[in-house]
C-alpha cells in the first residue's frame, strides 16, 4: 500500500472500526473507548496516516489553516513578524502556510489564489503596500484578512502596525535637535504607501515644525538592500546633507559602510537613524540608532485578531497601532 494513498478508509478497515470512529480519534473526541482509541492510533502510526485538512474542512467548514503572504522570507522585519504569527497560531491550534510573494503584484495575486484554493480559514498579509488589484481580490473573498506591519491608507482592512508618520517625525526631530538642517530622507519606492503617505509625511512635518524648508534634492528612493545603500553613499557624499533618516536597516548598513569608506566620520561628520531595529543595528560598527518597532508583537497581535475574526467574534478596534521607541546608539551624537 503506497503511503501517499493512505486514507481514513484504509485506517478504518485495518483497525476494524468505522470511519466515524477514526475521525473521532483524530479529532480528539473523548467519546471513544480507550482500547479502541489505542488500536486506531496504532494503525495510524503503522500506516503513517496524515489527515487531509482540506478534506476535513469540506465537512467542518474549517481547515484550521492560515495563509501568510510575506514579501521576502529573508527580510528580518517580516521574518520576525512571521515568528509572532506562528507562535500565536500554535497556541490556537492553527497551522501556517507561508507563501513568499517576492513583493511582486502578479505573484501576490497568484499566491492569494493558491491559498484560497487550499481552503485556508484566514490570511495574514505582510507587505510595504497594498496594490489596487490585490485590494480588489481581498474585497471579493469571505475569508478574513489582517495586515501585519503594513498600512492600509483606505482603512478598509484590519491592520496592526505602528504610527510610521509619528515615528519618522520623532526620528527626524532628534536629528534636528542635534543641530542638523540638511537631513536626507532615504527609503524604498515612493510608490509604496508606507513611504509616500506616512514616512515622508512625518519627515516633512518635522522639518515644518522646525522652520526648515523641504528640499526635494535630499529625498532618495532606492531598494531595501545593502548594496543599494553602499552605492547611494557616493551620491549622498556629494550633497549638503549632514544626517539621514533611512527606511530600512540593511539599507542603512550599506550607507554607513559606504560613507565610512569615503572617509566620513559617523557620527561626528554625519548622523544616521534607521527605522526598524533588527539585529543588524547592533552588528554594525558603529551601532545604528534606530526607531524600535515591536515586530514580534505586531505579528502576534495580528494573528490573535485573525483568530477572533475567524471565530466570528467582534473586535473593538480593527486598526491597532502599537507603541514604538527610539534607541540611541553610536550613529547619532
Amino acid at each position: 500500500m503506497e503511503k501517499e494513498n493512505i486514507t481514513i478508509y484504509d485506517v478504518a478497515r485495518e483497525a476494524g472500526v468505522s470511519m466515524a470512529t477514526v475521525s473521532r480519534v483524530v479529532n480528539g473526541n473523548s467519546n471513544v473507548k480507550q482500547a479502541t482509541k489505542d488500536k486506531v492510533l496504532a494503525v495510524i502510526d503503522r500506516l503513517d496516516y496524515r489527515p487531509n485538512a482540506v478534506a476535513r474542512g469540506l465537512a467542518s467548514k474549517k481547515t484550521t489553516t492560515v495563509g501568510v503572504i510575506i514579501p521576502d522570507v529573508t527580510d528580518m522585519f517580516f521574518s520576525e513578524l512571521a515568528r509572532g504569527v506562528d507562535d500565536v497560531a500554535s497556541m490556537y491550534h492553527y497551522n501556517i502556510i507561508l507563501a513568499n510573494s517576492d513583493d511582486s503584484g502578479t505573484k501576490e495575486l497568484q499566491v492569494l489564489e493558491n491559498l484560497l484554493a487550499k481552503q485556508v480559514d484566514g490570511i495574514i498579509y505582510m507587505g510595504n503596500g497594498l496594490r489596487d488589484k490585490l485590494r480588489d481580490q481581498f474585497s471579493h473573498t469571505n475569508v478574513p484578512i489582517v495586515l501585519a506591519g503594513g498600512v492600509d491608507e483606505k482603512n478598509q482592512i484590519p491592520t496592526v502596525n505602528i504610527d510610521y508618520a509619528a515615528a519618522t517625525k520623532d526620528a527626524v526631530t532628534k536629528l534636528i535637535n542635534n543641530g542638523h538642517k540638511q537631513i536626507a530622507f532615504i527609503s524604498g519606492s515612493l510608490q509604496q504607501a508606507i513611504n509616500q503617505n506616512y514616512r515622508l509625511q512625518g519627515y516633512k512635518a518635522a522639518l515644518e515644525e522646525a522652520g526648515i524648508a523641504f528640499d526635494e534634492a535630499l529625498v532618495f528612493e532606492t531598494q531595501y538592500t545593502y548594496n543599494a545603500g553602499f552605492e547611494l553613499a557616493n551620491e549622498l557624499y556629494g550633497t549638503d546633507a549632514t544626517a539621514a533618516f533611512v527606511g530600512a536597516d540593511e539599507l542603512a548598513a550599506g550607507i554607513l559602510n559606504g560613507l565610512t569608506d569615503r572617509g566620513v566620520d559617523v557620527p561626528n561628520d554625519f548622523e544616521i537613524i534607521t527605522s526598524i531595529n533588527t539585529k543588524l543595528t547592533q552588528i554594525t560598527r558603529p551601532q545604528l540608532t534606530s526607531i524600535s518597532i515591536p515586530m514580534y508583537d505586531m505579528g502576534a497581535v495580528a494573528m490573535r485578531m485573525l483568530t477572533k475574526l475567524m471565530g466570528k467574534e467582534n473586535i473593538e478596534n480593527g486598526r491597532l497601532s502599537l507603541p514604538y521607541g527610539i534607541i540611541s546608539r553610536q550613529t547619532t551624537r
